[in-house]
């Protein structure tokens, strides 16, 4: 039997070479002339002898308008562009595993992919929506706060809305480092190279041995980083193919939508709410509807997003909160308090909690969400010294668990938290004794 990948480069080299001229090009966009392409083709340009890839994204009358996947410098009028149909592949399989690839796929840590590596089409659909696996088992970080108060399921999407500086990198390594999924794959969208590196070196650590790290810094073309996105999650999906449990963490949504907007902008698309064309909104549906369960495994999406100005309600923030199944919201003033991980609770939710836990964990994160939302009311008057002690025994017990329950939910960012033991903690907490009054059974998953 003739194995895939040589049958479609046997097919790839039967189809005749097609090619045209440049015919302009302006700011991120290259208009290609005498040439048929489709959308998502790939034109690459002869400049000077050196290759430049470009994608296909519209077609004006006989143009091709194209976006490059390098740098464009040098691009001047007639040079020679041939297309390649198809467009991008990427590598799939175990030999991913400890290695950083760029925003097409290609790896960028000074080391060749191992040899026979399996490549597949960069394009692929959601899976159906009848053939997805229920969600009914927990995935458990060794975070707290989210393996008890916001239990996230294999499967799930859960979105993490924070603005900057306020611990989202570092929240991101934890769960890298702590989850109990089988492996990871990491998108790292628009970036610092700086940054890009010290969460490799620094925040990921170990747990770079079961991940693969997708890498498009900030200074790269845009069409770059859009993919570096679906670069990501077709590698993932390779994964759950193969009946795995993988998690899948992108920073960020907001640069995705960003560069994307340079795209639909280039393209000729108009601009809509605060700029951002049509194209941002279904492609990001697109993006997010890829993670999920399958017949065969799932795929648990984690998805930072970058509120500008700590604005909850901006329209990036506000259409993926629509899309996923619940948001995890971190809080500067928490952050500011020194207590991290810096997750807002009251602001959180994760819309599959009730299902993933027993009915005694839900009763200590119901006791414990309400000891909250009352002291959050009185806040005020208790901070200003006008409130009496004995006026209100809500208020009496939420001042009484207070530092109990700071204390149960705060872990350092080197530190992975057995989930058995932070339901026992929490329990303590809410109790106000030493011993949980209800002890919660060490069960994690399943309906209830």
């Amino acid at each position: 039997m003739i194995p895939a990948d040589l049958l479609r480069a046997a097919r790839s080299a039967a189809v005749p070479e097609r090619s045209g001229r440049v015919k302009s090009s302006v700011g991120l966009r290259i208009e290609v002339e005498g040439v048929v392409a489709a959308i998502g083709d790939l034109v690459t340009v002869d400049v000077d002898g050196r290759e430049l890839p470009s994608e296909v994204v519209a077609i004006e009358a006989e143009t091709l308008v194209c976006l490059p996947l390098g740098r464009p410098e040098g691009i001047r009028y007639g040079q020679r562009a041939t297309v390649s149909p198809g467009g991008l592949t990427v590598p799939v399989g175990d030999g991913l595993f400890g290695r950083v690839l760029d925003g097409l796929g290609r790896p960028i840590d000074g080391l060749p992919l191992p040899a026979g590596t399996p490549r597949i089409p960069l394009a692929a659909t959601a899976p159906a929506p009848l053939t997805r696996r229920p969600v009914s088992e927990q995935l458990v970080f060794g975070v707290k706060t989210l393996d008890t108060l916001l239990a996230c399921g294999r499967g799930q999407r859960l979105g993490i809305f924070a603005g900057s500086g306020v611990g989202k990198s570092t929240l991101l390594g934890m769960l890298a480092r702590g989850t109990a999924a089988e492996c990871s794959v990491i998108a790292l969208v628009g970036e610092r190279g700086r940054e890009a590196e010290e969460f490799v070196r620094e925040r990921l650590g170990a747990g770079l041995s079961s991940s693969v790290v997708v890498v498009a810094t900030s200074d790269q073309p845009a069409m770059v980083r859009v993919q570096a996105a679906f670069v990501a999650t077709r590698i993932a999906e390779g994964f759950r193919d193969q009946g795995r449990d993988v998690m899948l963490l992108t920073d960020s949504l907001t640069r995705f939508a960003m560069a994307q907007r340079e795209v639909g902008l280039a393209a000729g698309e108009p601009p809509a709410t605060r700029g951002y064309p049509p194209s941002v909104f279904s492609l990001l549906a697109a993006l997010l509807e890829r993670a999920g369960g399958s017949e065969q495994g799932s795929i648990t999406g984690l998805y930072t997003v970058l509120v500008e100005g700590d604005d909850m309600d901006e329209p990036i923030a506000d259409a993926a909160r629509s899309v996923l199944d619940g948001h995890v919201v971190l809080s500067r003033h928490i952050a500011q308090m020194g207590e991290f991980p810096a997750i807002d609770v009251l602001a959180s939710v994760s819309r599959l909690a009730d299902r993933l836990v027993t009915e005694p964990q839900r009763r200590v994160a119901t006791r414990a969400r309400r000891l909250l939302a009352v002291y959050g009311e009185a806040k005020d008057l208790i901070e200003v010294g006008a409130y009496r002690a004995g006026t209100s025994s809500d208020i009496d017990e939420a001042i009484a668990a207070r530092g109990p329950l700071r204390a149960a939910l705060a872990q350092r960012s080197d530190e992975i938290v057995d989930v058995n033991q932070a339901w026992d903690r929490l329990s303590e907490a809410v109790s106000g004794q030493t011993a949980a009054a209800d002890p919660i059974p060490h069960l994690v998953g399943g309906a209830v």
